[in-house]
């Protein structure tokens, strides 16, 4: 073995102790029961004033990749602030959590994660070297931010700097939606209003109406362009 794949599997192992010690860290210190639920995780953020801003974007990015949901955090940033800066702090917090996942199963842990990938998302692989950009928004517009997703892209061919920019235009519409209606979507524990269902039915219809309407822009564009702008990302 050569020094610099010694090098290479050293470095990915501290990766691995490093996010084992800090998820065990954030057990032993009960930030995974602040966590638990949107009304304890926005009291705990609110007590913390300023800090609050930061200790949100942190604690998505380093929890969600590794199994604390997203929708905890973005239900509760509209319960705490206005919803123009709960929209951003969702947005940072999700596209840094997408980043530490999709790293972590390109860099990290690719052959491992690769082999616990389910069926219904490889059936996207060639979805993915056709339309890259394409099919990274529609995916994460329909699917938002699953563990699995951040996964799958990791593992895929699909490129950086792709999966960022097709992550952040894929999750516009959704947080900017539940950021703008949340305070009427939830109540103060985080629990869905029985009239949330009629709004939730129409963020469902927009997205597989924008999902449709990028299909059809797909099959219109010719594919030779694509191709040759994905070989440059």
């Amino acid at each position: 073995m050569s020094p610099k794949t010694r090098s290479l599997r050293s470095a990915k192992l501290g990766v691995v102790i490093l996010v084992l010690l800090a998820l065990a860290g954030a057990y032993h210190f009960g930030i995974f029961a602040r966590v638990a639920e949107p009304k304890i995780l926005a009291e705990t953020l609110v007590e913390m004033g300023a800090w609050g801003y930061l200790a949100f974007i942190l604690a998505y990015t380093v929890l969600q990749p590794f199994g604390v949901p997203g929708t905890i955090f973005v239900v509760a940033a509209p319960l705490i602030w206005r919803w123009q800066t709960a929209f951003a702090l969702s947005m940072i917090g999700t596209m840094c959590a997408s980043v530490v996942g999709f790293s972590f199963a390109r860099f990290v842990a690719k052959d491992w994660v690769s082999a616990r990938i389910p069926a219904r998302l490889r059936k996207y692989n060639e979805s993915l070297e056709r339309n890259a950009f394409q099919t990274v928004v529609v995916l994460r517009l329909i699917l938002w931010m699953p563990q699995v997703l951040h996964s799958f892209f990791g593992v895929s061919k699909v490129g950086f700097w792709t999966h960022f920019w097709g992550s952040l235009v894929g999750y516009v519409p959704p947080l900017l939606f539940v950021s703008y209606l949340g305070g009427e979507m939830f109540d103060a524990s985080g629990r869905i209003q029985p009239g949330a269902w009629p709004i939730l039915a129409g963020l469902l219809i927009a997205s597989l109406l924008i999902a449709a309407l990028v299909r059809a822009y797909e099959r219109r564009r010719p594919s030779g362009g694509l191709r040759d702008s994905q070989r440059g990302a």
